[in-house]
């Protein structure tokens, strides 16, 4: 017999988006619509094409920080975050950013970066992983205002129904 208990107050997107973020531009685009469940409750949001890309995180209500690369100093290495991707209710996107962490000459983090917390009410749908490597800007990149392009700025996205355990960045 089911335990009907298992599925209560599940949040999850049940459809990836298909998130893209590239080019010269600081938008977002959703090439597919994304059915999702808040605590069980079913939303949809529909695709987007050049949405703005939140300047502030949803999590702590403050302007992301830059992400320091390193071209304005010889050997060194720039940082890199994980920044969340979700939305609340009525299909608004919202994104989360979390602990901003050294890489090493490489590119490669130096201790991995974590999942931001994610507040109640907020169903993720994707999660990118950012680097400022050793050829970017010393101040400017910065989430949802610097080019998705930006020199020695990269930048990968996972599309998810939830998110795993912990981010995977290799």
């Amino acid at each position: 017999m089911p335990n009907y208990l298992e599925m209560q107050g599940l949040t999850m997107a049940t459809i990836s988006g298909l998130l893209t973020a590239t080019g010269a531009v600081t938008t977002y685009d959703t090439t597919v619509a994304i059915p999702f469940m808040i605590e069980g409750k079913l939303e949809s949001k529909a695709t987007v094409a050049n949405g703005a890309t939140p300047t502030t995180d949803y999590g702590t209500g403050a302007a992301f920080p830059a992400l320091v690369g390193g071209a304005s100093v010889a050997n060194t290495p720039g940082t890199g975050v994980i920044v969340v991707w979700g939305l609340i209710t009525g299909g608004t996107v919202k994104c989360m950013m979390g602990g901003v962490q050294k890489l090493d000459m490489q590119g490669k983090f130096v201790i991995a970066p974590q999942f931001p917390a994610i507040p109640e009410g907020v169903c993720p749908f994707a999660y990118q992983v950012l680097k400022a490597g050793a050829t970017a800007s010393a101040t400017a990149i910065i989430f949802g205002t610097s080019n998705w392009n930006a020199t020695g700025f990269t930048n990968v996205i996972v599309n998810v129904g939830v998110l795993p355990a912990r981010p995977k960045v290799a």
